[in-house]
């Protein structure tokens, strides 16, 4: 079932529950377009109430497995399975730009890899996107409602997008982060940060090598120290013998909103 509305399309496609699609989104930051994919919870259209909202990247390989590049996450079939239990929000799907995505997602430029881009993607979201989401759906604006969540280089922004502008994002879901990247330059930048306020949700499979654990560890335990409420405000999985793969995170998601998501408004989210 799909809704229709000012500026939208339906979307298309085997999506479950409420999604809609705004075309052609244009970024003065990055100079491109790209439509953006907004799933609704199952009791937006009856119950005039506000959610929270998750800003996710490589919106492709979310919903639909016709649009995948690699393999779909179900966070549609997540989330309508989760909204019984008082986990509800809109999900935003940014989709990549095929060649630009290692550049999106990296503000450091890393020699073989590209990058560099990372802040005009981060104020693409913030300051073009978001203001759109919020005046079309009816969204929990603040902060403590807002979360950015993606996987690999999509981890990578997230937490430097959560790191570099706390009043923006109050939760953060990385997931296998590509820390490595520009010889791991995202841990002298989370270094740098006297105190963070939110919630973080980090994981790695062990079948990605013990490099990319080890390094998930070390974030995690940088991080940890850096926060008023460790218990509540940050969890690290080792999902063992996972791999570096859309089906893994797949798998992990519902793990992830669960952390992340406050149950009701009023739920502390520091």
């Amino acid at each position: 079932m799909f809704e229709s509305g000012p500026g939208t399309t339906p979307a298309t496609g085997n999506i479950v529950g409420h999604v809609r699609v705004l075309p052609r989104v244009r970024s003065p930051q990055l100079r491109n377009t790209r439509d953006i994919q907004v799933y609704l919870p199952p009791s937006y259209k009856a119950s005039g109430r506000h959610y929270p909202v998750i800003y996710m990247h490589d919106g492709q390989n979310l919903f639909d497995p016709e649009l995948s590049f690699a393999g779909e996450w179900g966070v549609d079939e997540t989330m309508e399975r989760l909204a019984p239990q008082g986990f509800e929000a809109i999900v935003v799907a940014i989709p990549n730009m095929g060649g630009e995505r290692s550049h999106e997602y990296s503000p450091w430029v890393d020699p073989r890899a590209g990058g560099g881009k990372g802040d005009f993607y981060l104020d693409f979201i913030i300051e073009t996107l978001k203001p759109q989401i919020d005046r079309r759906f009816r969204t929990l604006r603040e902060r403590q409602h807002t979360g950015i969540v993606g996987s690999s280089m999509g981890g990578l922004i997230s937490l430097y997008g959560f790191l570099r502008t706390p009043g923006v994002f109050g939760f953060c879901g990385a997931m296998s982060p590509s820390l490595w990247f520009a010889n791991r330059a995202i841990f002298e930048h989370a270094a740098g940060v006297e105190r963070w306020f939110g919630r973080v949700y980090l994981d790695v499979g062990s079948g990605e090598g013990q490099r990319h654990v080890r390094d998930t560890q070390r974030m995690y335990r940088l991080l940890r120290k850096k926060c008023p409420h460790p218990r509540d405000q940050i969890v690290c999985i080792v999902d063992e013998g996972a791999e570096h793969t859309e089906h893994a995170w797949a798998r992990r998601f519902e793990t992830a909103v669960r952390f992340l998501l406050p149950k009701k408004k009023g739920d502390v989210n520091w």
